[in-house]
């Protein structure tokens, strides 16, 4: 194996090819982790009424929130930025003989295994409340909060593992797929407009995000990048116009957080917009990130991304019931939201916020880098697979097909129905499923390890070093 390993790097070094990695990319998707953890820290509100302690939005009363949505709204953006990703992923191991299945189960590995201890440590540590005599109302507002963020994982695993597909009609015609999806999305507003019914609208979850992903796969080709910087400017200021007309005179609302839930045909406008902005700031962008600090902090967020992003409400949470128990243990002062006593206190409160994150990221970050390290799915880099891996190849493997619906099934459970201990338990179940679909086999493991070396490792003594350590 040691062999082959290093006939694909020296393969690699004659090709005077570099790591597939775009730092400007990975740069932007900190940034836009950053945004929603600032975003979701800002809303947060604890405070104590005459009925006793509340939590709630603290920001749904502010004045200026649909204004400021125009910038903070980073979720087309997170689509396009994964739809690039997702487009190299895939070019890169189809070049070497991966199909569509292991492609696909590499996705499901790298989503799901973080929601896992989310999960379990919430069901129980919501059940212990609830066993304590905690109000049932704040158990229920508590598991809603934490369960927001998954409503991402679950459409994000599903786009994913739908790349394959979706870069073969690209390839095929990429003008008609982008139109179709988003004829897709504007009859779907229309119809939930004219009949009322808003759950129509929610079929945007699949046609307004893999519209995004498919305008990253633009990003990714090359072809945004060989339209003159005039024609992107005319692009970005055409979508902001055809946004700004619609908010303003039409049914939609122009705070862009509630275009969010159901997705709506103004996020694809605002994609438009930040594809078009982004790539003209991608190069200077990528330059900054290649500096030693940035490219410190920017690895940081890759290595343990989607631990932050699960674990941060929690966080808040947990941070929000120390403040009420020290009101009620020596009175500490809760100032009612969106006072001036209470914007007096935000710095504060995001140090709090940080930290607390920070203890959750580093508690529970093993099970997203698990997946990664060693080789990823496979072997240690010895050649010897570990004991839980030997033993997880004695259970049978769940088809692919079925290993996607049951991992967007497990955390779609959580989400809507919450972490009561039976959805808790199914939701469990059901990523337990996706997780045997994910297994990899022994050869699918040593393919891993190729990968790494090409991306940028080589192996010393059995072990795995960046090859900037050498």
């Amino acid at each position: 194996m040691d062999a082959t390993i290093q006939a694909s790097a020296a393969g690699r070094a004659a090709a005077g090819t570099k790591p597939a990695r775009d730092t400007a990319i990975d740069a932007a998707r900190a940034g836009c982790l950053a945004v929603v953890f600032l975003l979701h820290a800002m809303m947060v509100g604890v405070s104590v009424g005459p009925g006793g302690p509340v939590l709630e939005n603290a920001l749904e009363g502010w004045e200026y929130l649909a204004p400021a949505t125009w910038v903070v709204q980073i979720m087309p953006l997170f689509f396009l930025i994964g739809g690039f990703s997702g487009w190299t992923a895939w070019q890169r191991r189809r070049a070497r003989g991966v199909d569509a299945a292991g492609f696909v189960r590499d996705r499901i590995i790298r989503l799901v295994r973080p929601a896992v201890p989310l999960v379990a440590v919430v069901g129980l540590a919501l059940a212990g409340l609830a066993a304590a005599g905690v109000p049932a109302d704040i158990v229920q507002t508590a598991s809603f909060r934490i369960g927001q963020p998954l409503w991402f994982l679950a459409v994000y695993l599903g786009a994913s593992a739908l790349v394959p597909l979706m870069v073969r009609l690209h390839e095929w015609r990429p003008g008609v797929t982008i139109g179709a999806l988003v004829g897709a999305v504007v009859a779907v507003d229309a119809l939930r407009f004219a009949t009322g019914v808003e759950a129509l609208g929610f079929l945007n979850l699949a046609f307004v995000w893999l519209a995004m992903q498919q305008l990253g796969f633009l990003l990714a080709d090359g072809t945004v990048d060989r339209m003159p910087v005039v024609a992107r400017l005319r692009l970005a200021g055409c979508a902001l116009g055809g946004l700004l007309a619609i908010t303003l005179s039409g049914p939609y609302t122009p705070d862009l957080l509630q275009n969010l839930n159901p997705p709506t045909i103004c996020l694809v406008l605002l994609g438009t917009a930040q594809l078009a902005l982004f790539s003209l700031v991608r190069r200077p962008l990528g330059r900054w990130a290649e500096r030693r600090g940035p490219a410190r902090v920017v690895a940081s967020f890759g290595e343990w991304g989607m631990t932050m992003y699960l674990w941060h409400l929690p966080a808040f949470v947990l941070l929000a019931a120390g403040l009420l128990a020290a009101n009620a243990s020596f009175g500490l002062v809760l100032p009612e939201p969106l006072s001036a006593e209470w914007w007096a206190t935000r710095p504060l409160w995001l140090l709090g916020a940080a930290a607390v994150t920070a203890l959750a990221v580093r508690a529970f970050a093993r099970w997203e880098r698990g997946s990664r390290s060693s080789g990823r799915d496979g072997d240690d880099g010895t050649g010897r697979m570990p004991r839980a891996r030997a033993l997880a190849g004695e259970l049978p493997r769940v088809p692919a097909w079925l290993a996607v619906p049951a991992g967007v099934l497990g955390v779609g459970t959580a989400l809507v129905v919450g972490f009561a201990p039976v959805p808790a338990l199914v939701s469990l179940a059901l990523l337990g499923v996706a997780l045997l679909g994910a297994r990899p086999s022994r050869l699918h493991g040593r393919a891993a390890l190729v990968a790494r070396v090409e991306a940028g490792m080589s192996v010393v003594g059995g072990k795995l070093i960046p090859q900037h350590q050498m």
